[in-house]
């Protein structure tokens, strides 16, 4: 685990997929990220690369073969990724291909990841670097998950509703019992700017957007206020998740999204990937702002 802080905030780093573990408020010293419960779920802010949600029978197709991955890419629970700055209020984090990731992703490449303390916000820059000779195909998302509460975190996310920064038209794309869109849509968002969560918010899986106009979202208690801000500029798909009567729920920045129950599984077609050709580089970056 790393840690860095200035005089606002705290936050904490793990080794495994250089995965966000803790943001506390060093003025009111609450806990704004989730804590990790697998009673509920297990994970806090895994790092969803090289590809966001379900692949369709965790399979793709790169120049004619296929290769097996599971949902989310290995990333997030790679055990290879290396500390590579540490300033005081900044972390860098790297992994490169390896033999074992050239098994189930063909493509040499280097991924960094930076943490940056600005004030009462955490600045999450993305970089990849195609090292290899050929076009590397990508995705990239954020899981982040937050407490709804800061006072009491059994407590679910009934009293809490998520606030764009625009007025919003937008559709849900549905997704169906194997995580896959089904190319079916359900409206949420109709001329407002406010979704209120509720038991039936994420019944059928996670809430999946891809014409926002907004590029924050903040999260709000309606006992405690707005708690924190997300801005996702770089990042045009969004996805809203949470567990039945949980105490979180996540606001995820996708530059990528699952695939649909018709894909063909070759990589080149799969929708909004990234095309990025040989020894060029892409960064992307994001933001949570805490309310103290």
């Amino acid at each position: 685990m790393h840690s860095i802080q200035n005089k606002n905030i705290k936050i904490a780093i793990k080794n495994i997929g250089a995965e966000l573990s803790s943001i506390v408020s060093l003025k009111n010293n609450k806990e704004y990220l989730w804590r990790g419960d697998s009673e509920y779920w297990g994970g806090q802010a895994p790092i969803l690369f090289p590809f966001v949600g379900r692949l369709k029978d965790d399979v793709f197709i790169a120049n004619g073969k296929e290769y097996s991955h599971k949902k989310h890419g290995f990333f997030r629970k790679s055990n290879a990724v290396k500390l590579i700055e540490k300033t005081d209020t900044k972390l860098t984090f790297s992994i490169t291909h390896s033999k074992e990731t050239l098994k189930v992703y063909p493509y040499e490449f280097e991924f960094k990841t930076s943490y940056e303390l600005i004030g009462n916000t955490v600045s999450i820059r993305h970089y990849i670097e195609n090292l290899g000779t050929g076009c590397m195909y990508f995705s990239l998302g954020e899981h982040p998950a937050f407490n709804c509460s800061l006072n009491e975190l059994n407590k679910s996310y009934e009293d809490c509703s998520l606030i764009f920064e625009k007025t919003e038209n937008d559709v849900t794309w549905n997704i169906n019992k194997e995580g896959l869109l089904d190319n079916t849509t359900t409206e949420i968002l109709n001329n407002t700017n406010v979704i209120h969560l509720n038991q039936k918010s994420f019944e059928k899986d996670a809430l999946v957007f891809k014409k926002l106009k907004s590029n924050k979202i903040t999260l709000a208690n309606k006992q405690e206020g707005i708690l924190i801000t997300v801005t996702f500029k770089d990042f045009p798909y969004l996805g809203i998740w949470s567990k039945p009567n949980a105490p979180f729920v996540c606001i995820e920045p996708w530059l990528g999204i699952a695939d649909s129950q018709d894909s063909s599984q070759e990589i080149k077609k799969k929708e909004a990937i990234i095309n990025l050709a040989s020894k060029e580089s892409f960064s992307a970056t994001y933001s949570i702002e805490i309310h103290d």
